[in-house]
């Protein structure tokens, strides 16, 4: 069927098969024969071609996708303005490592993250693999700047599987169960999860900010610390927003001990939440941000941008790798920040984030599965608990998804506790079919509560 990726994909969901269909089924024994057991699958089928926001099996399904491989196709499926760039790229070379044979694609990337990313600053970037790699750089970046070795982080945050990303990491299945001893100098702060913490119930700046400062400078000392690294709306724990104020009074308490302040925008970066990045939603301007995901499209990239000063401040060559910034998928950032801007992208996640807030409130009414709706622009939740109290519910979340699957209609679990639903559709997503998609998660939902 690979001829067919070339015609125009139609933005419609559609099944000519159950799900897995029998070429998808044969396809899964022989990943279960070659691919080690250890990796999951979130819907069972193989992907022949896609387009927007719409996967085509091998079967021929046309399969809605409300996950947009983990925010990472902001600008839809095989987007043509990036895969002419990437065409262009990959015909003239594909390789040669910035660091030996340097090229303007790397430059042009940095120079975008450098305009796009908050503060009128002087800063400067680098380019690395991916989330996890650019987190650890930052890390580093920090603990040289400053010269001090403590990093803070919050509880139900995520950063990575690396060693040190998974020591910052707080979820211990299935990220963490049996890999360490992790990485020292890592400590876990409690987070403003208003669902789920009476504090909240008061101003953050007299509750878990509070706390969170006093702990800091009690348990460990503001003096040690080198950075503190958190998500402006956290991803892998649930799209939990933070109540307003906490992380203006993190970046404030930053910066009146030298405290690095890092946004990890890994999965909120390049327009999800309704502004180019989440922590311009309270005018937070980050000593470092990180990006990975919707920066390149669908290919591996990812970067760190700071202050020049602190970017500066690392000896030559104390930062790099063989493949970071490669130039076929510096080629596909620059398509897909150009789709961004020219499509006005920001405004687009707005639109569609009004769409699921409303559609998932009218839900919430309906089905007392729901506990809280959260999330900001394109990226959205629901909470599942137990009727009439606020305790998880993990079974009810399995029976949704694979109800919307047997649909044909792709979503993403999340959580600490394997209980939220997360709908990061493609920002290019057409409106009656991102309706069409919450009518199947309201049918699945119906279907539990009934």
């Amino acid at each position: 069927m690979y001829s067919e990726a070339k015609k125009p994909v139609a933005q419609k969901r559609k099944l000519v098969t159950a799900i897995p269909g029998p070429k998808s089924a044969e396809l899964i024994k022989r990943r279960g024969e070659a691919v080690s057991a250890s990796l999951g699958t979130a819907f069972p089928v193989f992907i022949d071609h896609a387009q927007g926001a719409i996967i085509v099996d091998v079967d021929g399904n046309s399969i809605l996708d409300l996950g947009a491989g983990i925010a990472v196709l902001n600008v839809g499926h095989s987007q043509n303005r990036v895969a002419e760039r990437v065409k262009t790229q990959i015909d003239a070379f594909s390789h040669t490592c910035f660091m030996v044979v340097p090229y303007t694609g790397y430059v042009e990337v940095c120079e975008a993250l450098n305009r796009l990313t908050p503060g009128t600053h002087k800063k400067k970037s680098a380019l690395f693999n991916s989330g996890a790699e650019a987190i650890e750089n930052a890390v580093k970046i920090a603990r040289k700047f400053t010269k001090r070795s403590a990093v803070v982080v919050f509880e139900h945050g995520y950063h990575g599987r690396t060693n040190l990303t998974m020591a910052m990491t707080a979820k211990n299945m299935p990220y963490k169960d049996g890999f360490g001893p992790f990485a020292p100098e890592v400590y876990r702060m409690p987070m403003a999860y208003s669902y789920r913490c009476d504090a909240c119930t008061k101003p953050c700046e007299s509750s878990v900010l509070s706390t969170v400062i006093h702990k800091i400078e009690k348990e460990i000392g503001a003096s040690n610390v080198a950075c503190i690294v958190i998500e402006p709306i956290l991803g892998e724990g649930g799209f939990i927003v933070p109540c307003k104020g906490f992380l203006p009074g993190l970046a404030k308490f930053c910066k009146e001990n030298g405290i690095v302040f890092v946004a990890d925008e890994v999965q909120t970066g390049f327009a999800r939440t309704g502004t180019m990045f989440a922590c311009e939603d309270e005018s937070i301007i980050p000593d470092l941000i990180v990006t990975a995901k919707g920066i390149a499209a669908g290919l591996p990239l990812a970067g760190v941008t700071g202050r020049a000063e602190i970017m500066d401040s690392i000896h030559l060559s104390g930062l790099g790798g063989t493949y970071g910034g490669n130039p076929v998928a510096c080629a596909a950032a620059l398509g897909a920040i150009e789709v961004i801007e020219q499509d006005n992208l920001v405004a687009r996640a707005k639109k569609i984030g009004e769409i699921m807030h409303q559609e998932l409130t009218a839900m919430m009414k309906k089905h007392s599965i729901i506990g809280e709706v959260r999330g900001r622009g394109a990226m959205q939740a629901i909470e599942l608990v137990k009727p009439g109290t606020n305790e998880p519910n993990p079974e009810a979340l399995t029976t949704a998804i694979k109800y919307c699957t047997s649909k044909g209609v792709l979503i993403l679990s999340a959580g600490t506790y394997a209980n939220v639903i997360r709908l990061l559709p493609p920002l290019v997503i057409e409106e009656d079919l991102l309706r069409d998609g919450l009518s199947v998660l309201d049918e699945a939902l119906a279907s539990i509560s009934s």
